[in-house]
């Protein structure tokens, strides 16, 4: 924001046409940090509702350290993705309240964000795991209850009928597949809830690396699916976040 723009908020506020609290969230969704290598922008949090998210690979584990820290003394709290347990063993020097989720490859700082609603997170097989776990640990960090559901494929959709009642209480549901990547389609066929398919590279040859179930959940015969790129679990984590506190939200103001 430059000078300009802040006069003119200002004018604005001293007009009484934009209020204190306006003001102070505009000057402060503006904000960013520029720490040498990196201009971390501090003032995401008040701007979208959830903080910059730090991506670890080909970064320093210096400069992950230095952004981390800039974060958390803004927001209170960090969540790195794509985190490797050499990242979490400098982080945690730093940072006492460190957690290190292997199996999501993440790592969150502090206390994150109170928890509303509800997300559930199925993934067809236990392969599919490490992506589904990036998307339940960034839900969680940024507010939402999760309900996690794994391994309940089409192999075998008995599995996944036996859980009906726990996914029925979800604002959103996040369906991660590999192989075919069918599961969004028959979530989609049984639930009227925002469904996010997150397709993964779990497959054999013509599974192409996560591009064939990407074009199955592309192609869904079932409304009300929408897809994120291969193995992006925290881009659904995210989007699923952002709906479940637009729906908690509205019930707060009925």
């Amino acid at each position: 924001m430059d000078k300009e723009e802040v006069f003119r908020l200002i004018e604005a506020f001293e007009n009484r046409t934009l209020g204190k609290k306006e003001l102070v969230d505009a000057l402060l969704s503006q904000d960013f940090s520029d720490i040498g290598h990196t201009k971390v922008d501090t003032g995401r949090l008040h701007r979208l509702g959830f903080p910059e998210v730090v991506y670890c690979r080909n970064k320093l584990t210096e400069e992950i350290s230095d952004i981390a820290e800039k974060l958390y003394e803004k927001n209170g709290f960090v969540l790195l993705t794509k985190a490797e347990e050499v990242h979490y063993n400098a982080l945690r020097q730093r940072f006492h309240d460190a957690v290190f989720y292997e199996r999501a490859s993440m790592i969150s700082i502090g206390h994150g964000m109170p928890k509303t609603g509800r997300v559930a997170i199925l993934s067809g097989g236990t392969s599919d795991t490490p992506v589904a776990e990036e998307a339940a640990v960034t839900a969680e960090v940024f507010g939402c209850n999760v309900n996690r559901i794994y391994d309940v494929g089409v192999a075998g959709l008995h599995r996944l009928f036996s859980h009906r009642a726990r996914i029925e209480r979800s604002n959103v549901i996040v369906a991660v597949a590999g192989m075919e990547g069918a599961l969004p389609s028959v979530v989609g066929g049984l639930f009227a809830i925002p469904i996010i398919g997150v397709p993964t590279s779990v497959g054999y040859g013509a599974g192409l690396n996560g591009f064939t179930p990407l074009l199955t959940m592309l192609n869904s015969c079932a409304p009300g699916v929408a897809v994120v790129n291969i193995d992006n679990g925290f881009g659904a984590g995210y989007i699923a976040s952002l709906i479940n506190k637009k729906i908690e939200g509205a019930r707060k103001n009925t």
